[in-house]
């Protein structure tokens, strides 16, 4: 199970390039619902947001907020790739059903939409789906742990 979970090409170059851009895709949003960073409300403040306004329960809460600030340092090591890749997959499409389907597919570019749509969403499950097809790739933590090479004495 480890080994499918982890096996990857160590010299896939795109999928290095796919987790790397949404390591830094998802870390601001992340940041903002842990630390409060980019104009996020912080920890307590987006469990109040999601728990009061949202009535989503305190675990998926806390999952969203676990999800979107430590998956980037996983996707950035290349560590369990395909297990944050499913996670964030997760993470959006309950974005996506909860939040955006009312505002339709485009984002509000133009300020003239009551709301964003999902084509933000979209792109990163894409880029998660990548992920969980390709792997982690080159200089990547699953790499070096289903790609060593035995040593015979």
């Amino acid at each position: 199970m480890k080994k499918i979970i982890l096996q990857t090409d160590s010299r896939n170059m795109a999928a290095l390039a796919a987790r790397i851009t949404l390591a830094f895709i998802l870390f601001p949003h992340g940041a903002q619902k842990m630390l409060g960073w980019f104009g996020g409300y912080g920890f307590d403040g987006t469990m109040n947001f999601f728990t009061g306004v949202k009535n989503i329960p305190y675990l998926t809460g806390l999952l969203v907020i676990l999800i979107e600030f430590t998956g980037p340092f996983g996707l950035l090591a290349g560590f369990a790739t395909r297990i944050w890749a499913l996670a964030i997959i997760a993470d959006m499409a309950g974005i996506i059903f909860s939040s955006h389907t009312q505002y339709g597919f485009f984002m509000n570019w133009f300020g003239n939409q009551a709301g964003e749509g999902y084509e933000y969403h979209l792109l990163v499950t894409g880029l998660a789906l990548t992920l969980i097809l390709s792997g982690s790739g080159k200089f990547s933590i699953d790499s070096l742990l289903t790609n060593k090479k035995q040593v015979s004495h």
